[in-house]
């Protein structure tokens, strides 16, 4: 206990600020369906400065490759598998010291356009999960193409073209199941043009500080409600992103429990090199299962780092990937996951 010197009122003491490293893996900025990856993954590591130098350089001595900058493709070769098992497992240096969240692209997008037109992200699951059987493959790529494009940003064209052709998509979706049980989904989407025509002028008016369909700066949200449990101060060290601007930053650091937010070269920080190492493998591990070639041992070494506010839509592979699935907690006031 600490006593105020002014008004002589005793105060807990401060807590001091957790420092925390992140990076990421699956970055496509807000072109999620037609980008280089299905799943995005932010990784974040709490470990002294020291140890976490050590750590890197036992990998490097283990997988001895004289490359001067060490990837999650180094540790993703079969002929370094022993040491991916190891840097995972619950022996090595990350265990109980990190954390992940991961993203299905194609699911985000479907939680995004429906939570910005409904007003409400619940219909987005069974719409997700019943999409692709029900409507076909290419009407569903479609879809979700449309969704994208509705949403982002950026639009190549004139501003009101994507609206257009979102609902194009939808009326074609209700025509071919008129009587579907997704039919009210449908309904409600088809009835949600003013919406639309909103969303799209707000945003070439005056772009958001945070985009919403980029999932980096809510996962650095989610990242941050983690490692701040039990009232602890955060403080963020992250790779250089070029999302992360100025205004961005000050957004974190105004409306989350994060109280100090660097960005740094990956390389000059031994514990952002181990977030980067567990990013990837971490993408790379849950898109094998989501595509159903997973490998049981690597998903069963990852599941005890991913977060249950992970935004994931499939249903088998997420039950392999996460211990829990936390809907509750999934939303983040004020643009949603």
């Amino acid at each position: 206990m600490t006593r105020d010197r002014d008004s002589g009122v005793r105060t807990e003491a401060a807590i001091a600020p957790r420092e925390v490293a992140c990076d990421e893996s699956g970055s496509d900025g807000e072109n999620l369906t037609s980008g280089n990856t299905d799943v995005f993954a932010h990784a974040s590591v709490h470990l002294p400065l020291a140890a976490a130098a050590g750590h890197v350089q036992e990998i490097r001595d283990r997988i001895r490759s004289p490359a001067e900058e060490y990837k999650a493709t180094h540790l993703l070769r079969d002929k370094h598998r022993s040491v991916l098992e190891w840097l995972l497992g619950a022996s090595g240096p990350l265990y109980g010291h990190a954390h992940v969240l991961l993203v299905e692209k194609s699911f985000f997008v479907v939680e995004r356009v429906v939570d910005l037109l409904l007003g409400d992200p619940a219909p987005a699951l069974p719409l997700f999960r019943a999409g692709g059987d029900r409507f076909g493959d290419e009407q569903w790529r479609r879809f979700l193409a449309a969704s994208n494009d509705l949403v982002r940003a950026r639009s190549n064209g004139e501003p009101d073209a994507p609206v257009e052709a979102f609902f194009r998509t939808v009326d074609a979706m209700r025509r071919a199941r008129p009587h579907d049980d997704l039919g009210e989904v449908l309904a409600l989407l088809g009835r949600s043009r003013e919406r639309a025509l909103a969303h799209r002028a707000r945003i070439t008016r005056s772009p958001s500080v945070v985009p919403v369909l980029n999932p980096l700066v809510p996962a650095i949200v989610r990242t941050a409600a983690y490692w701040g449990g039990g009232g602890h101060p955060v403080s963020l060290v992250h790779d250089e992103q070029n999302v992360l601007t100025a205004p961005r930053i000050a957004w974190l650091t105004e409306t989350t429990r994060i109280v100090g937010f660097r960005l740094v070269d990956s390389r000059r920080d031994a514990r952002v090199q181990l977030a980067d190492f567990l990013a990837g493998t971490a993408r790379k591990i849950a898109s094998d299962e989501l595509n159903g070639r997973g490998d049981p041992v690597l998903t069963s070494l990852l599941r005890p780092y991913v977060g249950g506010d992970s935004l994931w839509g499939d249903e088998r592979s997420g039950a392999l990937l996460m211990k829990t699935l936390d809907r509750a907690n999934a939303v983040i006031t004020g643009f949603g996951w």
